[in-house]
C-alpha cells in the first residue's frame, strides 16, 4: 500500500513527537535508582510518573507523611526478601514493600510510642486503626479453640462484646472475675486452667477507677505456670492501660506482663480528631503473631492519623499534668454534693485503692512522668483525669437522675470517648456499656447511677460550677415536682 503525501507528514511529525528520549537527565526516584529511570517525554507517561523531591528534603523537622501504598524495589532479589520475611513490628535495612505490611509513617509514630512503653530492643510497637482493632488483633495472636482466658468483670463494654459476639463463637473459653485491688491477684488465681492462655487486665478500670495488682498478678502467673523462658506455652498477661497511659504506667516494666495496649484515640492522640489504637511487647514471638494478623485480618493505622498521633503525643506530658490537676478539684467537690454517693478518683483518699501504706496500688500505678526519684520534688503528683461517681438512688430513679445530671452540662460535653483536651461526660449503663447484661455490669460495680467524666485542660474553677449547677439544678427539680 502506497502513503499519501498527508501519511507521510503525519508519521513525520509523529514520530518527531513521540521518539524515545536518550537523555542522561533522570527523574529523583530515591537515592539509590537515580541512573535506573529516564526522564519521559511523552505526555501521557509525564502524567504518571512520580516526582521526588531533592535527597535533602528529608532534613525538615517534622517527619513526613508518606501515603505511598507500595515501594520500589532494587531489583527482583530485593522483592524477594522483602516477601519472605517473618513478619515483625518493626521493618529492617532492607525498607518496606507494601503499606498492610508496614509503612514509614506508621513505623516512625509507633517507635515513637515504643520509647515511651519502654520497649525493649527485640520488642515493638504496632498501631491499628482503632483502640478496639489492637485488642482483637492482640488477642486473636494467640488465641484459638480449647484455649481459656481470665477477664476482669469491668474490662471495656467493646471488648466484652468481642468476647461474647466472636470469641465464645470460635471456641474459646471465657471467665470473668473481680481482679480490683489487693485481692485481684488470688481472684485470677482462682480462674486459671491447664488451657488458660490469656491473662487480661485493665488498669484503671473504665470507669469505676479501681486499680489492678499488675504485680501481684504477674508473680501469681509466674507461680502457677512459670517464667516464659522456661514454659512457652505460659499464659500471656495483657494490660490495657488506657485511663493512665504511659506517662503514669508503664506496664512492661512490671515482671510477668508481656504486652501493654493503649486506644490513642484518647490520652495519646489527645484531640478527639483520631481513631488509632497501639499494642506492644518485648517479646519477638508475640510480635511476630500480631503482624500476621495484622497483615492478614486487620490493618495498620492510616499514614495521614499516625502522622496526628504523633503530634498529640508530643504534648501528652503537659496535658497529662494539667488533666490530673484539674480532676483533682473535680473530685473534691463532687464528694462533697448532697446528690453525690460515692466518687472514685484515684487521687483521693476515699478511693479503695488508695490505702496510703507502702503496698499502696494507687501510689505504685500513677508514675505522674517522673523518670528519676529526684523527680518527686519537683514534679507534682497527678492520678489522671478520668473520674467516676454515683448519684443517689435506686434502680431506675438513680438512671434518670444520672441521665439528667448528664444532659444539664453546658460546658462538659456529652459524648462516649475520653482523654481529650475538652471535657466529655457519659452514662455507661445507657451508653458505653449498654451491651453488658445489667447483672454483669452491677458486679463490676457499674451501678445505674454511676456517671463517668473525662476532665479536660479547660480553666478547673468552670469545669467545677458548671458540675455543681447540673447536680443542683436536678436536686432543685426533684423537690418542684414533690411540692407539686
Amino acid at each position: 500500500m502506497k502513503l499519501t503525501n498527508t501519511c507521510r507528514t503525519a508519521l513525520t511529525v509523529s514520530k518527531r513527537i513521540h521518539k524515545p528520549s536518550l537523555a542522561t537527565t533522570t527523574r529523583n526516584l530515591s537515592s539509590s535508582d537515580k541512573s535506573k529511570h529516564h526522564v519521559p517525554t511523552s505526555f501521557a507517561t509525564q502524567c504518571a510518573t512520580l516526582y521526588h523531591p531533592s535527597p535533602k528534603a528529608n532534613r525538615g523537622l517534622a517527619p513526613p507523611i508518606y501515603f505511598g501504598s507500595t515501594f520500589t524495589l532494587d531489583d527482583a532479589d530485593h522483592g524477594a526478601r522483602l516477601h519472605d520475611k517473618k513478619e515483625a513490628a518493626f521493618t529492617d535495612e532492607d525498607g518496606f514493600v507494601y503499606s498492610r505490611w508496614g509503612s514509614p509513617t506508621n513505623e516512625a509514630c509507633a517507635r515513637q510510642i515504643a520509647a515511651l512503653e519502654g520497649v525493649r530492643e527485640h520488642g515493638g510497637t504496632m498501631l491499628f486503626g482503632s483502640g478496639m482493632s489492637g485488642i482483637t488483633s492482640a488477642l486473636m495472636s494467640v488465641l484459638k479453640a480449647g484455649d481459656h482466658a481470665v477477664f476482669p468483670y469491668t474490662v471495656y463494654g467493646g471488648t466484652h462484646e468481642f468476647l461474647k459476639e466472636f470469641a465464645v463463637h470460635w471456641g474459646v473459653e471465657i471467665d470473668f472475675i473481680d481482679g480490683a485491688g489487693k485481692q485481684g491477684p488470688e481472684a485470677y488465681r482462682a480462674a486459671f486452667r491447664d488451657n488458660t492462655k490469656v491473662v487480661y487486665c485493665e488498669t484503671p478500670a473504665n470507669p469505676t477507677c479501681r486499680i489492678t495488682d499488675l504485680r501481684g498478678v504477674g508473680r501469681v502467673v509466674d507461680e502457677s505456670f512459670g517464667k516464659r523462658e522456661n514454659n512457652p506455652n505460659r499464659p500471656w498477661v495483657m494490660v490495657d492501660g488506657t485511663f493512665a497511659t504511659p506517662y503514669h504506667q508503664r506496664s512492661l516494666d512490671i515482671p510477668g506482663v508481656d504486652v501493654s495496649i493503649h486506644s490513642c484515640t484518647k490520652y495519646l492522640g489527645g484531640h478527639s480528631d483520631i481513631l488509632a489504637g497501639s499494642v506492644s511487647s518485648n517479646s519477638p514471638e508475640f510480635c511476630h503473631g500480631l503482624a500476621k494478623v495484622q497483615k492478614l485480618i486487620t490493618a495498620p493505622l492510616n499514614p495521614m492519623d499516625s502522622y496526628l498521633l504523633m503530634r498529640g503525643i508530643r504534648t501528652l506530658d503537659v496535658r497529662m499534668q494539667r488533666h490530673g490537676e484539674n480532676a483533682l478539684k473535680v473530685a473534691q467537690m463532687l464528694e462533697d454534693h448532697p446528690l453525690v454517693d460515692k466518687t472514685f478518683y484515684p487521687g483521693l483518699p476515699s478511693h479503695p485503692d488508695n490505702t496510703g501504706d507502702d503496698q499502696c496500688l494507687v501510689a505504685d500505678a500513677f508514675r505522674s512522668g517522673r523518670d528519676y526519684a529526684e523527680d518527686v520534688s519537683t514534679m507534682p503528683q497527678t492520678y489522671g483525669g478520668m473520674i467516676a461517681f454515683i448519684v443517689k438512688g435506686e434502680g431506675d430513679v438513680a438512671l434518670e437522675r444520672a441521665k439528667r445530671v448528664c444532659e444539664g452540662l453546658r460546658v462538659v460535653n456529652l459524648a462516649v470517648s475520653l482523654g481529650s483536651v475538652e471535657s466529655l461526660v457519659e452514662h455507661p449503663a445507657s451508653m458505653t456499656h449498654a451491651m453488658i447484661p445489667r447483672e454483669d455490669r452491677l458486679a463490676g460495680g457499674l451501678d445505674d447511677g454511676l456517671i463517668r467524666i473525662s476532665v479536660g485542660i479547660e480553666r478547673a474553677s468552670d469545669l467545677v460550677e458548671d458540675l455543681k449547677s447540673s447536680l443542683d439544678r436536678v436536686m432543685e427539680s426533684e423537690v418542684q415536682e414533690r411540692v407539686a
